[in-house]
């Protein structure tokens, strides 16, 4: 997939029809598309394998990824989700998703000197879409700000190719090796150090949601290290609880501050974080 800017797989085509596709991410064994045809509005995503990088094991996986995710759509009841195989890996396509993700919404929030606050009706939309995954009995695994879209009626909460928490395929199906350093618990991040793999939890969700809120909010991490750390280093910090002095300003504070808490079981569920924003 490297060297030249990839192309919409034929099985894809064939299915979709497109009137127009965009192509939005290629990096990291993943490619997405936003697809038009005459039947709807789509994401599109086509995974490969990756070789490996600096830091970075090689990993098949990521050519499993799309179907793995559809699976767990599928599983979830989303309808007009579609999976399969293509010559290098997997793909899905799903509903798209219009508008900002958390990150880009709270821009404002980060600029130096800004009065303004993060608001806490978006907070409370991040979480009544996390807890409709956690009422289902699954946990994501990958909570980040940019899993947040923030649409026009509601927020929706992508990116499902690590959760768990029903059967998916066992074709389709790898370990969890952890998610990225910055949203990740110190449980996770200590049982990656220690086995190479972890498994995801709604408290873990929890503590990766705060990460999200903050970063979002005042653009620093909840654990401090160097930014070009290696991952084993980023996550010893993370295992040590080496926490950074930071909080939400506004009434989301004190909240983000007990989402961060150290250990699982200090940590509020989805459902008293939803209402404390209540």
């Amino acid at each position: 997939m490297s060297g030249s800017p990839p192309e919409l797989p034929a099985v894809l085509r064939d299915a979709l029809t497109p009137t127009a596709h965009y192509l939005i991410i290629n990096r990291r064994g993943s490619v997405v598309w936003e697809v038009e045809n005459p039947r709807g509005h789509y994401g599109v995503k086509v995974g490969y394998p990756i070789e490996a990088m600096a830091d970075w094991a090689a990993q098949p996986w990521t050519a499993l990824a799309p179907a793995r995710e559809g699976a767990v759509l599928h599983r979830l009841g989303f309808e007009d989700v579609a999976y399969g195989e293509w010559e290098q890996g997997t793909w899905n396509f799903q509903p798209w998703r219009e508008g900002p993700d958390l990150y880009r919404l709270w821009e404002p929030c980060r600029k130096r000197d800004s009065s303004i606050a993060p608001h806490a009706g978006v907070a409370l939309g991040c979480v009544e879409a996390l807890a409709e995954l956690h009422a289902k009995g699954w946990a994501h695994g990958d909570i980040q700000p940019a899993h947040f879209i923030i649409g026009p009626e509601r927020t929706h909460l992508i990116d499902l190719a690590l959760a768990r928490g029903g059967q998916v395929p066992p074709g389709y199906d790898f370990p969890f090796r952890g998610c990225l350093v910055h949203y990740e618990a110190p449980e996770i991040a200590r049982s990656v150090l220690a086995t190479g793999e972890a498994e995801p939890t709604q408290a873990a969700d929890i503590y990766a949601l705060g990460a999200s809120l903050l970063i979002s909010a005042t653009g620093w991490r909840a654990v401090e290290y160097p930014d070009d750390a290696p991952r084993s280093v980023q996550r010893e910090a993370v295992a040590n609880g080496r926490r950074r002095p930071v909080k939400v300003p506004g009434e989301l504070g004190d909240l983000v501050d007990a989402m961060l808490s150290h250990a699982p079981e200090d940590r509020p569920t989805i459902y008293e974080v939803g209402k404390a924003l209540k």
